[in-house]
């Protein structure tokens, strides 16, 4: 279910009370038209596009911008909040892919520069090419007097990151029901595992609220956590503990790491969608321990043709 304090702007910039309303508002003749001009509406709650996928590797997207404010809310991917820059960005159903984008990177370029954002959050309002960037994000890339932006947007493939994965037990959860959401990976996700200390990996579901679970658990715990981006990169994280609602820090990582954030905002790197995943490099064995494994290049496994 969506954050309810989930506020992204109207078509003409504005931020509003609620995405439901422009559902509601909408009615039949909306329908219609929609229809007739062949244009893809994509509801919050309604069913996913059969042919739906994150942005990943090189394809560059063409579309239009608008822009709102998430308030505190970490969006539909259930973040604890958005991003310390709150440069973020929201997508429609399609690209959403039923949380699959969460927690990765796009560079958006407009009409006054490039800005770089994570996806977290699900655009009820978007067709196909149309984003909702944050009020900061959209200010670096064009006037908001604009309202609606024309921008093209890539994925960044092995963005930059800062500390290990993190991970955080979904409230309700226990050794009876597992449920684990992932975080600070860069790249989309493609397979989340997780065993206790007795027992074989078992394979988590992603649910569309960016929770991996599964149904009736693997006991109390600590846990290793495997984790698989779309680009094959594989990195396993152990000491994991059923700890509902706080987040837990690792050194496993899938990308690039850095130790410590900058002292102090800078320019976004320039993009690396084109380079080929890093080297696996060996890590301490402190808890949590890692292991890394890089198993393919930049083309995303299993892509989705549509």
């Amino acid at each position: 279910m969506a954050p309810e304090n989930d506020t992204p702007a109207s078509d003409n910039g504005t931020p509003r009370s609620s995405r439901r309303v422009r559902h509601w508002l909408a009615g039949a003749g909306v329908t219609a038209l929609a229809a007739v001009l062949g244009i893809t509406l994509a509801v919050r709650d309604g069913a996913t596009p059969a042919c739906a996928a994150p942005p990943t590797g090189n394809t560059v997207h063409k579309g239009k911008a608008s822009f709102y404010d998430a308030g505190r809310s970490g969006g539909t991917c259930s973040f604890p909040s958005p991003p310390a820059d709150r440069l973020y960005v929201a997508l429609g159903a399609s690209e959403y892919s039923r949380a699959a984008a969460c927690g990765s990177y796009l560079d958006v370029s407009g009409p006054k520069g490039k800005v770089r954002v994570m996806v977290m959050d699900q655009c009820g309002g978007c067709g196909p090419g149309k984003i909702d960037l944050s009020n900061e994000a959209f200010a670096r890339i064009a006037d908001r007097a604009q309202g609606i932006a024309p921008v093209t947007y890539r994925a960044v493939v092995n963005p930059p990151i800062t500390g290990g994965l993190t991970f955080r037990m979904k409230s309700g959860a226990s050794q009876y029901w597992f449920a684990v959401q992932v975080g600070n990976h860069g790249n989309p996700l493609r397979a989340v595992e997780a065993k206790g200390p007795t027992g074989g990996f078992r394979k988590a579901a992603r649910q569309t609220d960016n929770y991996w679970t599964v149904e009736d658990g693997i006991g109390p715990g600590p846990y290793s956590i495997r984790v698989t981006d779309v680009y094959g990169q594989q990195t396993t994280a152990t000491a994991i503990r059923m700890v509902s609602k706080q987040v837990q820090r690792s050194t496993a990582a899938l990308v690039n790491t850095s130790p410590t954030p900058s002292a102090s905002p800078s320019a976004p790197p320039t993009p690396t969608a084109s380079a080929a995943p890093p080297s696996p490099t060996p890590t301490e064995s402190v808890a949590p321990t890692t292991t890394v494994e890089a198993l393919a290049g930049a083309a995303p496994l299993d892509s989705h043709r549509c």
